[in-house]
């Protein structure tokens, strides 16, 4: 086996073990707190039920993938050797795991159920445990590091975490009549732990389907379009090409409506290196460990104008949509979008430097701010 390069110099690897916990247990209060803002977005009118309950879905997701991974470096430190590992996370871009953290739980996802049939059960783990404690006046670190390595794989048994890549599924909205013609309506929603920005990222569309059969029961469209979007879940393609593409593959399918949310990058004083008001912001807090954090919420949405028809094969039209661009966008019509709103996520003692010192760059920002009670407060 050929040994591991070095890391680049914006990933870091977790080595001591109260570090380790210590930012898991940060992620698990901010996975916490999400769906409380998913939430007061539909209050707000941004989002409405069904988008909620997708993304909640993710949200949820993304807490059992953070809790499998702190399972697994639960004792990340404590031993000598290989064996523990250690998490490796982007400190400058991100905040996040890195791409390939995830790409390894999938891996062990496929074999999970093996590594559980071959360890002791929990009961076993701990009877041994205190066996050694008494007996031996031990502490039982190699049992310990056995009982986390168990639970990571239930985890991972258990699914429904947040996977590299989430296959594109599909919720009925309704049917839309027009004249003989029958239109459903879905909402086709995907996901991706982006491998560039080292981020969740989800994708939400507005379809209609004009096909014979309805789009998830029908053999041939489905699977292709669910590659197809997997395809282009890229971070650095912008909205329209994604739609355009889509749009001008699928004859009988019309995107109406194409939203791409950035959850992340998170912010912490204590473990990321980015630069920038928020960095400040929280240098100045000096707020206690499970409150030195922000997340940043970011949407993109672009959406049809109009629909224009043109000619396909000798007597066919086909309809093409023409999407709305935003010309005072930051990045103008080149940007690829109708609009983009930002949001950032943090508790109160950060808010409350942040209000002091309100930076230009923020102004326009949304601030959501949680209470130690887990209450959520939406400012401008």
């Amino acid at each position: 086996m050929t040994r591991p390069g070095p890391l680049p110099s914006d990933h870091i690897a977790l080595e001591d073990t109260r570090v380790t916990r210590r930012y898991f247990a940060k992620f698990r209060a901010i996975t916490g707190h999400l769906a409380r803002v998913a939430a007061q977005f539909e209050a707000e009118g941004a989002l409405d039920r069904r988008e909620v309950e997708v993304l909640a879905r993710y949200i949820v997701a993304l807490g059992f993938t953070f809790r499998a991974l702190a399972n697994k470096y639960h004792m990340a430190g404590r031993i000598e050797g290989p064996l523990p590992g250690q998490l490796t996370f982007d400190r400058e871009d991100s905040g996040f795991p890195v791409h390939s953290e995830l790409m390894q739980m999938a891996t062990d996802a496929a074999q999970a159920h093996r590594h559980i049939r071959n360890m002791p059960g929990p009961d076993e783990l701990k009877a041994q445990m205190v066996r050694e404690i008494v007996g031996n006046l031990t502490v039982p670190t190699k049992l310990q590091y056995a009982m986390s390595q168990r639970l990571y794989y239930e985890e991972l048994a258990r699914g429904d975490l947040f996977w590299p890549q989430m296959d594109a599924d599909a919720v009925w909205l309704g049917n839309l009549e027009e004249g003989r013609a029958l239109r459903r309506r879905y909402l086709v929603h995907w996901a991706v732990y982006d491998a560039g920005l080292n981020i969740p990222t989800i994708y939400l569309m507005d379809v209609d389907d004009t096909g014979r059969t309805a789009l998830p029961k029908d053999e041939r469209r489905w699977p292709e379009v669910q590659a197809h979007l997997m395809a282009q879940s890229v971070a650095g393609l912008k909205l329209v090409t994604i739609a355009s593409g889509f749009d001008r593959d699928f004859d009988d399918l019309h995107p109406k409506r194409l939203r791409r949310i950035h959850v992340g990058p998170m912010y912490s004083h204590a473990f990321t290196r980015q630069t920038g008001p928020l960095r400040e912001v929280l240098e100045e807090a000096k707020s206690p460990p499970g409150e030195d954090w922000a997340l940043a919420w970011t949407v993109e949405d672009l959406e049809s104008e109009r629909v224009e028809t043109e000619k396909s094969g000798w007597f066919g039209n086909v309809e093409r949509e023409i999407f709305a661009l935003d010309p005072f966008a930051v990045a103008g019509a080149d940007g690829g979008v109708t609009r983009m709103s930002r949001a950032i996520i943090l508790p109160q003692r950060p808010f409350q430097v942040l209000a002091e010192k309100n930076p230009a760059g923020f102004r326009e920002v949304r601030k959501f701010v949680v209470s130690p009670g887990g209450r959520v407060l939406s400012y401008m």
